[in-house]
């Protein structure tokens, strides 16, 4: 968490002290907030690169960490700060930093972590530049890299290497909803010494709490279900006060993807209603993956809160809904999936999720085209499946929207 200060001036926070005393929906309102001298009702939004010195000695001091405040917006910003300390406040951690997108989010959790002679270890089930970075940019700064099934505990185990310094995953994944054993990969993590690193934006901190089964450093892209309404770019990067700000804040200090006040404005007012649109979203979601399920138009519906998802008893165990997410597969080839993608009138196609509209997404041509037909028919990611990512619509007008595409795509 940033206070907005030099990183030698800002003040230590226990673990822990997060949701107390406060429950969560006022946290949700009111955490982190810092009032100027006017007393606003809402969180001021300080558009401002630099700020002011009173004198010579106190920029000096700032700079060498005897004063406390601001330096300038790429390091911290009252807003951002605000932000952070709501997300930390959410989320149960010690210290946060707010990042331009979910990308820089994971690049610098990930870069600012390992160096070169480390070796990472990564489910290979990974949104499609996540896979970029493990794959592609890690080993070119002598960052080794290891890509497994990371449903298999045996293969976290075996993939372990002396220099083995974190483990990456998604849960739920991208977008075959696939779970990772959160507890007992961060057990074998730290059996060797690894930090574990986890992306949890499907399940978002309400559905889902990596750091108190284990994880040390959690990702979000903050412009999924946080904005919540397509609005803005931002990333978070969540673990304890060590990582954070010894690690992490000096990487992005330097390489600059610092969220903008504005942005983290936007992501404020949008954690106001996180709870509500995300519970509204998950209860109908649920009901879609079941009338999906009985649909003769789809051949497979993958929901984590459903019995016949192979992973039903862990999601029950680790998640307190099934998310906003439902994967489905139709019969035939991809002509049949764009034709019933065009032929839907409410659900709008795009490859952004956590929206408060209904989205789909061909992930085999969009998220997930990079990778290769080799690594997609690996996942499972086939050409008649989509992605549907579930708004704040009417349940009846949703499905009878999926209803009536499916028949004039003449599927089932």
């Amino acid at each position: 968490m940033s206070d907005g200060k030099n990183e030698k001036s800002r003040p230590r926070q226990t673990k822990g002290e997060g949701r107390n005393p406060h429950a969560l929906e006022t946290d949700l309102v009111h955490g982190g907030s810092i009032r100027s001298q006017f007393g606003e009702t809402s969180e001021a939004m300080f558009l401002t690169s630099g700020f002011i010195y009173d004198r010579a000695e106190q920029a000096e001091a700032r700079f060498e960490g005897e004063d406390h405040g601001y330096v300038y917006s790429r390091y911290a910003n009252p807003t951002v700060e605000m932000f952070e300390k709501r997300m930390c406040l959410i989320e149960g951690a010690e210290a946060a930093r707010a990042t331009a997108s979910g990308m820089a989010a994971v690049s610098g959790a990930l870069l600012a972590l390992l160096s070169a002679g480390d070796h990472l270890v990564a489910s290979r089930a990974l949104f499609g530049s996540c896979r970029y970075i493990v794959e592609d940019l890690a080993p070119r700064f002598g960052i080794e890299s290891t890509l497994i099934d990371g449903r298999d505990l045996d293969a976290w185990k075996n993939a372990v290497q002396p220099n083995t310094k974190a483990f990456f995953f998604e849960s739920p994944t991208n977008p075959t909803l696939e779970l990772v054993d959160i507890q007992a990969v961060s057990d074998i993590a730290h059996e060797n010494g690894a930090k574990v690193v986890i992306d949890n934006v499907f399940a978002t901190p309400l559905l889902q709490s990596p750091l108190e089964r284990g994880a040390d450093i959690v990702a979000y892209s903050a412009t999924k279900h946080i904005d919540g309404q397509g609005r803005c770019m931002g990333g978070v990067v969540l673990g304890d006060e060590a990582f954070i700000m010894d690690d992490l804040f000096n990487y992005l200090k330097h390489t600059g993807p610092a969220m903008s006040p504005f942005n983290a404005w936007v992501m404020l007012n949008g954690l106001e209603t996180l709870k509500l649109r995300v519970e509204k979203s998950s209860e109908t979601a649920a009901a879609i993956a079941d009338f999906l399920g009985s649909h003769s138009g789809i051949s497979r519906v993958i929901y984590p809160m459903r019995p016949d998802h192979p992973q039903y008893e862990l999601a029950c165990t680790q998640m307190s809904s099934g998310s906003t997410m439902v994967s489905f597969e139709l019969p035939g080839s991809k002509s049949d999936a764009f034709a019933f993608q065009n032929k839907l009138n409410i659900v709008s196609i795009s490859n952004n999720l956590g929206d408060s509209k209904s989205l789909v997404t061909h992930p085999a041509t969009t998220t997930h085209q990079r990778i290769g037909a080799k690594a997609r028919a690996e996942l499972g990611i086939s050409d008649t499946l989509l992605r549907l990512s579930v708004g704040l619509e009417d349940i009846s007008d949703l499905c009878a929207d999926i209803d009536q595409a499916l028949n004039k795509a003449r599927i089932g």
